[in-house]
């Protein structure tokens, strides 16, 4: 806006969402603003902002949209605890009685080249047919009497491609995961040197839920899932990053060359799927190598519906949305050098078809929203971070729930 620019802006990505959206970027900007999921999907917003027989009526419903989103940001009844008052109600656990598993080994191990034929088999398919903005299930989308056909038809050239990437090796996977003695303090994950836990090599740093919801019991936190200092007892935590996007923008490009729009995206769709994959099918090595997983015999799809002990949260997602602990996780699996994944100066993964996170193995770990915080949390936040406060409340602006600049 400040530029005088005119071009409509798509925001779109797996941690974004059309409220936040309406709410805090539509405002600042004259044209229009659309959100869309993913990168593959803005085709059809696209070829509606380029018709001009389709733009107008395009425009004024996403406007209408947003206005609704907005109005009920603004109009929503909720209630937020203090900060105090959430950790003193935090996530309760039995520390002297929980099981807590030893890894086998403690630091990093890297998966230098993974043939996609061993993950193929991890793929959840049901987002590759949002790619195409068909709505079902895999494989009960097969059935369905209006998408059915097309989504058959999807899926044929997806496994054409997967097969065709997987015999010339156009597309090359790497992973890297690891363990390390740690102890929570507060909401801070002590990350130690070696199981001497003398010397602390790093931290995390975690948010803690503050909204009241009903049938509440308590304000969670990620560090709530592991023992904390003072407990009596040694606990761990893991780490992984993998991609399955080396070579995909490669090859995706060359096809852009030839005119073939859609093998662009069916290659950077499908290298995504398999960065899913990658993330499951390494999340089951991390389970055994932790003990709890050795005799777990879950079927894949079982998998897929995360049936297991055990979380992987993102830096960036809901139950820890700061992306920029993305940077001590990186540090830990020295993670560009044993996969070539890169971090942006907006902590984006390059390549994009990448995905990382942490491994909590605690029997009753599971993922939570943070939602909305107050300026108190912030601030105690900013403090454990040790970064100016107006830093911490640039990245962490969707979870705000006050205005920095009031």
């Amino acid at each position: 806006k400040r530029r005088g620019m005119t071009l409509p802006l798509l925001v779109g990505g797996a941690t974004t969402s059309a409220k936040h959206t309406a709410v805090r970027i539509a405002p600042a900007y004259d044209s229009p603003v659309v959100h869309v999921l993913d990168a593959s999907r803005s085709v059809g917003v696209v070829e509606k902002l380029l018709n001009k027989e389709t733009r107008a009526a395009f425009v004024a419903s996403n406007v209408a949209a947003q206005a609704e989103l907005a109005a009920s940001f603004q109009a929503r009844n909720q209630k937020l605890a203090s900060y105090k008052s959430a950790c003193e109600h935090k996530f309760q656990t039995d520390w002297k009685n929980v099981q807590i598993d030893m890894p086998s080994f403690i630091g990093t191990r890297v998966l230098d080249d993974v043939s996609l034929s061993d993950v193929r088999d991890y793929i959840d398919w049901s987002p590759y047919f949002m790619t195409w903005e068909l709505k079902g299930k895999y494989p009960k989308i097969f059935k369905d009497p209006v998408v059915g056909e097309v989504a058959q038809e999807v899926y044929e050239k997806a496994n054409q491609m997967l097969d065709h990437v997987i015999t010339h090796k156009l597309i090359q996977a790497k992973a890297v995961y690891g363990f390390w003695p740690a102890a929570a303090d507060g909401d801070d994950v002590i990350v130690y040197s070696d199981e001497a836990r003398n010397s602390e090599r790093t931290r995390f740093h975690f948010l803690r839920q503050q909204w009241e919801r009903q049938g509440q019991k308590d304000y969670r936190c990620l560090a709530d899932y592991i023992a904390p200092t003072g407990s009596g007892r040694e606990d761990y935590i893991g780490g992984f990053v993998v991609t399955a996007g080396i070579g995909a923008e490669t090859l995706a490009n060359q096809f852009k060359k030839e005119l073939d729009d859609e093998s662009a995206i069916i290659v950077q769709a499908i290298a995504d799927r398999c960065a899913e994959a990658l993330a499951e099918f390494l999340h089951e090595q991390a389970r055994r190598d932790w003990g709890f997983g050795v005799k777990e015999g879950l079927s894949k799809d079982e998998l897929i519906d995360e049936k297991y002990r055990g979380i992987r949260p993102a830096a960036g997602y809901p139950a820890c949305p700061d992306h920029t602990e993305k940077t001590t996780l990186f540090e830990l699996l020295d993670a560009t050098k044993n996969t070539g994944v890169e971090l942006t100066t907006s902590f984006a993964m390059m390549p994009g078809a990448s995905v990382s996170g942490l491994y909590f193995g605690h029997p009753d770990s599971r993922y939570f929203t943070v939602d909305r915080i107050t300026k108190q949390q912030t601030e105690a936040y900013a403090k454990r971070k040790g970064w100016p406060l107006t830093e911490v409340e640039r990245w962490l602006a969707p979870n705000l729930a006050y205005d920095p600049d009031a």
